[in-house]
């Protein structure tokens, strides 16, 4: 079982029953699914970008990656519809804990003058998304194998449609929000 999802059963349910002040622990915030996009804009150009995106994500996360095509054109950026623009993954269960616990302590860290996460990127709904602007900072990337820098989107969706509840659920879970 991922260290995390267990923590998560043994402390972090008791916890938030009490501050939130339910007993029914299936009424409480949970985590449902953490979404990885890598958006890969010069992959009209060179082919071979996406391709190596799409195989650190691979690594980074532990599940194939998906590749994302245009829905639309944009002429303005050469793009047609159905080009191969991106790569993303959507983790669950286990994968998704190992994946959260692997960010949180040893991923966020190693990000230079980092200060902590911006506590007011929700969406209104209880989802959380954050930005990362290169992929060496996962260990999983060898930064002597890395060609390009490409950043990624982190998108954390809960159970949940507080900001608030969904805020103390990822705080418990151990995310570093800086303080305002």
């Amino acid at each position: 079982m991922a260290r995390l999802l267990e923590r998560y059963h043994k402390e972090i349910v008791p916890a938030l029953a009490k501050k939130l002040n339910r007993s029914n622990k299936l009424s409480l915030p949970r985590l449902q699914k953490i979404v990885v996009n890598m958006g890969v804009g010069k992959a009209l150009q060179d082919k071979n970008r996406l391709k190596e995106a799409a195989e650190h994500l691979a690594l980074i996360t532990g599940q194939k990656a998906q590749i994302t095509k245009a829905r639309i054109a944009v002429s303005g950026f050469r793009l047609r519809k159905g080009n191969e623009i991106g790569c993303r993954v959507t983790l669950r269960g286990r994968r998704m804990y190992e994946f959260l616990d692997r960010l949180i302590s040893i991923a966020l860290p190693r990000i230079r003058d980092f200060r902590g996460l911006n506590p007011k990127s929700f969406d209104g709904h209880g989802n959380y998304s954050m930005g990362l602007s290169e992929q060496v900072v996962f260990p999983e990337v060898d930064p002597d194998k890395v060609t390009f820098s490409q950043g990624m989107d982190i998108t954390f969706v809960t159970s949940t449609q507080s900001d608030d509840e969904a805020r103390e659920l990822l705080r418990a879970l151990g995310m570093p929000f800086r303080e305002n």
